[in-house]
């Protein structure tokens, strides 16, 4: 199982388009994962819908800071590995650091991702 890390807020000013952009590539990294045999995730995939449930309204809101990392986080918890992608961003920084520190494995692009067993 691999978590896909990369920029959600970082760079994008709240703006939705932007936020959804950044979703719609972590999303893409993880297809390309799945076709090559492995299980992958990502923490938007299940905060998203929690912090609608719970009833956030924007992001940085008291809601989506109780939530949104603490999700990945706990997942991550359960994963072998990270691949991060994208720009800059403080909360996938906070995930390598986390797998790196669980000894988890930490690919930078899905070329140096291993073929699933």
């Amino acid at each position: 199982m691999i978590l896909v890390a990369g920029p959600y807020r970082s760079g994008t000013g709240d703006d939705p388009a932007a936020l959804a952009a950044n979703v719609r590539a972590m999303n893409a990294s993880a297809l390309a994962l799945f076709r090559a045999g492995h299980l992958p995730v990502t923490g938007e995939a299940l905060a998203l819908p929690l912090l609608e449930t719970a009833g956030s309204t924007v992001p940085g809101d008291p809601l989506f800071e109780e939530i949104f990392h603490p999700v990945a986080e706990r997942l991550l918890a359960r994963c072998d590995a990270v691949l991060r992608i994208g720009g800059p961003s403080a909360g996938a920084d906070r995930m390598v650091a986390q797998a790196r520190a669980q000894g988890a494995a930490v690919y930078t692009g899905l070329d140096d991702v291993p073929a699933a067993r």
